[in-house]
């Protein structure tokens, strides 16, 4: 999986897709926060701190400190997605969503050899933005395409910055998909998702996580109720990774969810988008 193009002709060493540097207070408690829990393991909390893989003058957002140029506007921006990325996945299907396919730009790579001119673009994006730029260039990365430089890598500042470009006809509004009132909830939700509803978790948090996610739609028809939001995209996107392994096998809800949700048009087109090229 060529989450990052390395800088030479093979992807050896890359970092994971999507690494994020998102931290939480843990003062924030809903249905998917652990009060009173167990801690993250030593392995999360250590990727919980790990530093931002652009530098922090260049981890920029759209519409925040518009000094910086990144404001909203159509046709302006460009998303590198990487093929079977689950964050990547996430951002498809929420282009999707928005009715954004067709005012921002998409990028696929695969394999260096496969997209090499994709994975040379990536490569000038990550260089215009810092002079001598020595890092990994990774996707899912967000990128000005008026100035060729990276906005952001960071999964939940690319996701919320998406909410504040213009809309296509059809579109699902921003503030359903990302209700203020909500935002606690969603990051806790992905959270969970990042941590325990994985293959490589242990057996037991992944049950425990997918016990909790099963509870959650016994009175709703999606995670946070009855209107589709981003924590059902999340959501989504982990659950269908893990329903190949027959993993939610005792909760027929949960396969109920996953197999709803992905016959819509946003997480249909979203989900052959990114794993076609795989």
């Amino acid at each position: 999986m060529p989450e990052t193009a390395s800088r030479g002709s093979s992807t050896a060493g890359s970092r994971p897709c999507g690494q994020s540097s998102t931290t939480h207070t843990g003062d924030e408690e809903g249905p998917f926060t652990r009060a009173g829990g167990p801690s993250p393991s030593p392995a999360a909390a250590s990727r919980s701190s790990a530093p931002p893989l652009l530098p922090r003058t260049a981890h920029s957002r759209i519409g925040v400190g518009l000094a910086g140029g990144f404001y909203p506007a159509p046709h302006r921006y460009e998303v590198y997605l990487a093929a079977s990325c689950p964050r990547s996945l996430r951002i498809s299907i929420t282009l999707g969503l928005l009715g954004l396919t067709n005012s921002v730009a998409t990028t696929l790579l695969t394999h260096p050899a496969g997209t090499p001119d994709a994975f040379a673009s990536l490569r000038r994006a990550y260089e215009a933005t810092e002079h001598h730029y020595d890092g990994p260039f990774t996707a899912p990365a967000l990128c000005d395409r008026w100035t060729g430089r990276i906005v952001s890598n960071d999964i939940s500042d690319i996701l919320r910055d998406l909410t504040s470009l213009p809309s296509g006809r059809g579109a699902r509004p921003a503030a359903t998909l990302l209700p203020a009132s909500r935002t606690a909830d969603i990051e806790a939700l992905r959270d969970l998702l990042d941590r325990d509803v994985t293959l490589s978790a242990h057996a037991s948090d992944r049950t425990a996580a997918l016990d909790l996610l099963d509870c959650q739609l016994l009175c709703s028809v999606y995670m946070l109720g009855d209107s589709l939001t981003a924590a059902d995209v999340d959501a989504w996107v982990a659950l269908s990774h893990l329903a190949p392994t027959d993993a939610l096998g005792a909760h027929p809800r949960l396969r109920d969810y996953v197999r709803r949700l992905g016959e819509l048009p946003a997480f249909r087109t979203g989900n052959d988008g990114v794993r076609a090229a795989a």
